[in-house]
């Protein structure tokens, strides 16, 4: 009998620490995307998997509005935590060249999502009656791959979830970090 109550024990603590045994680093809900398998999964203790269908999800071909922003439907869409070029928002390039990085924004996400469906999920708005979420083409996290791209900042303002794949750009030069850029959000104050 000791032995047997020795292993359930054993059990009981190791099993915890062996489902976190895989590749990929947490964000700060405790959510991430395996780097083993690339399916985005939440642990243990953590805030619901935007895939969960206990949080609402919405899911249809969207309408692009610009580099943060998408339709579906009715539904007006901000991706959450991160901000991107306004469409008029003009950058330089390395040379100092002056170009529409709005525009070009806009077009990286129209890339990323293509011609297929889109899954975002969230259940909070903004002022402007906009749901904010966390989008999807296929397994792919549309707001993360925008900031990895170069194509939108962190909105620390909002969330840190992407500060690290921000990092990531500016250190690599991509998008707008190849040149000279406002912030968007100091952009729309002008």
């Amino acid at each position: 009998m000791r032995m047997c109550n020795i292993l359930i024990l054993v059990g009981l603590l190791v099993i915890p620490f062996a489902a976190n045994a895989h590749g990929g680093g947490l964000n700060t809900e405790g959510c991430h995307n395996n780097r083993q398998t690339g399916d985005y999964h939440c642990h243990r203790g953590a805030k619901a998997n935007p895939q969960s269908p206990t949080e609402p999800t919405l899911t249809g071909i969207p309408k692009i509005v610009d580099g943060d922003t998408i339709w579906i439907g009715t539904t007006k869409i901000r991706l959450h935590g991160i901000d991107a070029p306004e469409t008029r928002q003009e950058c330089q390039r390395e040379d100092g060249v002056s170009y529409r990085c709005g525009d070009a924004s806009t077009n990286a996400l129209r890339i990323l999502i293509g011609s297929g469906p889109v899954r975002c999920a969230g259940t909070t708005y903004d002022r402007y009656k906009r749901l904010i979420a966390t989008c999807y083409s296929g397994r792919v996290n549309l707001n993360s791959e925008m900031i990895r791209q170069g194509w939108a900042l962190a909105f620390r303002r909002y969330s840190k979830d992407y500060v690290s794949a921000e990092k990531e750009a500016r250190e690599a030069k991509r998008g707008i970090w190849a040149g000279e850029f406002e912030p968007p959000w100091k952009w729309r104050r002008k």
